[in-house]
């Protein structure tokens, strides 16, 4: 690390206690796996726009996460990362916006998702994967921008999700990248989807209101118009010069040049690590919002957990839900051959394929974007099987103690912590514990909706900022309490449970 102590900087706020020797949920490294999905307004149940994300540490890594908003006061102005050192000087402008920063001092700040004040989420970011031509032509920068720094430098600043797109595209274009990334930007009636190409280049798709687009670690957009990039703009950006720099270096691997241009041959990744790690979980998920769309399995499928062509974005069957995001975001290849929690039949292949609900989730944010002022972000810690999400509305002057508190010392005062107990003790005895789970789950997702369906109405009808605000923040507490009952029951459940299950029990008491 570049840091023993922690950073003496004006936003020294992101963290909370120095670092110590052996501390549960040291980050190492830079590399971020993560699932993402996007649904368009008119593919979700309420017509608003839903992007959610998975964020997951590098192996044998937990990443200790808090929920806080950053004020116009505390965004720096001046800028330094951890992990690229790179400097920058910052608007002077900035808008108020939450995120979900890491703890650890030293680590980056890594801040990961959010919404500003003008009602616009961030997504950032999706770890990708790319090829050694792209990568070649355009080397990364290991001087450049990173997961670290996307959300402290363009979240505050941008007025719309194409808005995001523009402006992240100018930063990559000027200063550049060090790793592959896939970023996410959203407002009430637009979604994009951002992919990063080599150092400099990228292109972004807006993601059809009537679809779904799924992302699972790998370059995923798999049509792209060059033609409308560089005239109507409506439905595709990039970079300048980006269908020059293809031409160039030979990067159209199109048997016939009358072809559709598909960027996730030219610019992706084509090993057979892809096959075990990523091709799965799109899988999985279109499997699941389109079982009737495509056969799925068998020696006949239109597309296996191996298949290189899985379509990027569909049109869902039925609308999608808050509940169908944590289902599917909580995955772990249920009702396949490939489950690792499978406790009968054949279970030869159990396991095979990187879940999408792993045990290093750091944290789930479903960021719900809507046109009345009611926006919220569901937030879940720590490993999705196990885990509650609960919304916060986003018009508030600071987020509640039990999800912005949270220090590296483990505790249930915080909800990172007791939902990371909850979650590696249930595993051990999944099967004893699975009827609290499904409780816990039902109960914070009944009462969740119950008061956002209470609270809505009066924050939507709010005659001014301070009224809303108002509302919204004492809605948050109430959630905020809500999830810490529920937590702290089911926490006591699961414990009791795992403890008669320990090695030394003995069925004749002392009685």
């Amino acid at each position: 690390m570049r840091h023993a102590q922690p950073l003496k900087r004006d936003y020294d706020f992101l963290y909370t206690m120095p670092a110590r020797s052996g501390a549960i949920g040291t980050e190492g490294g830079t590399l971020m796996p993560c699932t993402t999905i996007l649904v368009g307004k008119d593919a979700t149940y309420d017509g608003s726009t839903l992007m959610a994300r998975n964020d997951d540490s590098g192996a044998g890594k937990f990443t200790v996460k808090k929920y806080v908003l950053i004020t116009p006061e505390q965004q720096p102005r001046h800028y330094e990362s951890v992990t690229s050192h790179i400097q920058l000087e910052l608007p002077d402008n900035p808008m108020s916006y939450t995120c979900c920063p890491n703890v650890e001092p030293g680590t980056g700040y890594k801040s990961e998702a959010g919404i500003n004040s003008a009602n616009v989420a961030m997504s950032a970011t999706e770890t990708i994967t790319s090829n050694p031509r792209v990568l070649g032509a355009d080397p990364l920068v290991p001087g450049g921008l990173g997961e670290e720094d996307f959300i402290t430098v363009i979240l505050p600043y941008i007025k719309s999700a194409r808005d995001g797109v523009l402006y992240t595209g100018r930063l990559l274009e000027k200063y550049g990248t060090y790793e592959m990334s896939g970023i996410g930007y959203s407002d009430a009636d637009e979604i994009w989807y951002l992919e990063t190409i080599g150092g400099h280049h990228w292109m972004a798709r807006r993601v059809p209101d009537n679809a779904y687009a799924v992302i699972p670690n790998q370059l995923g957009i798999d049509y792209f118009d060059f033609e409308d990039a560089a005239g109507e703009q409506k439905n595709c950006l990039c970079s300048a010069g980006l269908e020059d720099f293809v031409k160039n270096n030979h990067l159209d691997l199109s048997m016939d040049p009358g072809d559709a241009f598909d960027p996730r041959a030219a610019f992706g990744s084509h090993a057979d690590s892809d096959h075990t790690y990523n091709t799965p979980r799109a899988w999985w998920m279109e499997r699941y919002f389109n079982p009737n769309t495509f056969v799925w399995d068998g020696p006949d499928a239109d597309f296996r957990p191996d298949s290189d062509d899985i379509p990027w974005s569909l049109v869902p069957e039925k609308k999608i839900t808050v509940e169908d995001i944590k289902y599917v975001l909580a995955g772990h290849y249920q009702g396949t051959p490939y489950d690792p929690y499978m406790h009968h039949g054949d279970k030869s292949m159990a396991g095979a394929f990187r879940t999408i609900g792993i045990n290093r989730t750091a944290f789930l944010g479903v960021l719900q974007m809507k046109h009345n002022g009611t926006s919220v972000e569901w937030l879940s810690f720590a490993a999705n099987e196990f885990n509650a999400l609960i919304p916060f509305y986003q018009h508030i002057t600071a987020t509640p103690a039990y999800v912005g508190d949270t220090t590296m010392d483990v505790n249930t005062n915080s909800f990172y912590w007791t939902s990371r107990l909850i979650a590696a003790m249930a595993d051990a005895v999944d099967r004893e514990t699975a009827s609290i789970i499904e409780r816990y789950q039902n109960r914070t997702m009944n009462e969740a909706h119950a008061i956002l369906d209470a609270c809505d109405p009066k924050i939507a009808a709010a005659a001014d900022e301070e009224t809303r605000v108002k509302l919204c923040m004492e809605a948050n507490q109430k959630l905020a309490d809500m999830a810490e009952a529920a937590s702290q029951e089911a926490l006591s459940q699961v414990l009791y449970t795992l403890s008669n299950n320990m090695k030394n029990a003995f069925s004749r008491s002392d009685a």
